[in-house]
């Protein structure tokens, strides 16, 4: 598995649902904005809908950071609209608020390294990427273990703060947590402050 982590993140144009209709997507025409990339196994599963949903539920916390949300699976983007329109109690997404991008050649999965070949799916990568298009963060979880989308806000934060005041954030940081200065004399202040 690559570690993408400090890389520019593999650009794609793309088929996509956006807003009920279908539209190229760029990446690089996301420039000067963060982006929550993330890969799903398939449409019309059963862990996925609850993490896709997640991210619509959470788009307007993301949005108010700069961010946009991709959501991608190696389906395509007819499978993408009937799965969206499907009703949730149905087990459909019922409406998104942001794109659903179409992987039906499995390229950008190959490219992100996140593409179980033999199962012909992507594991469940996750990539933060910043307003310049370098990969901040990457996880990646098996088929059967659903993301937290809080985790995914929590590390765009930490990301924003450290880049507008130089500091670093701990483990288990929130905003509001204390912060550290990268340096010895600046670690020291804040473990006398929190231990």
């Amino acid at each position: 598995m690559s570690v993408l982590v400090n890389q520019e993140a593999p650009d794609f144009t793309a088929n996509a649902v956006v807003d009920g209709q279908f539209k190229e997507v760029k990446l690089s025409d996301y420039r000067g904005k963060y982006v929550v990339l993330f890969f799903y196994p398939l449409d019309f599963t059963f862990v996925c809908p609850t993490e896709i949903i997640a991210f619509s539920d959470k788009i307007d916390e993301f949005k108010s950071r700069g961010a946009e949300v991709l959501g991608i699976s190696v389906d395509s983007e007819y499978s993408h609209l009937a799965w969206i329109n499907t009703p949730k109690k149905e087990g459909g997404l019922g409406g998104l608020a942001y794109p659903l991008v179409a992987d039906l050649n499995k390229d950008i999965a190959k490219n992100y390294d996140v593409l179980l070949e033999e199962a012909g799916v992507a594991l469940r990568g996750l990539f933060l990427i910043d307003k310049d298009g370098i990969v901040q963060h990457q996880l990646v979880n098996n088929l059967p273990l659903g993301r937290n989308v809080d985790e995914a806000v929590r590390i765009l934060d930490a990301l924003q703060y450290f880049e507008q005041n130089g500091e670093v954030c701990p483990a288990n940081w929130n905003p509001g947590d204390a912060t550290m200065k990268p340096d010895p004399e600046g670690s020291k202040e804040y473990f006398t402050s929190v231990n």
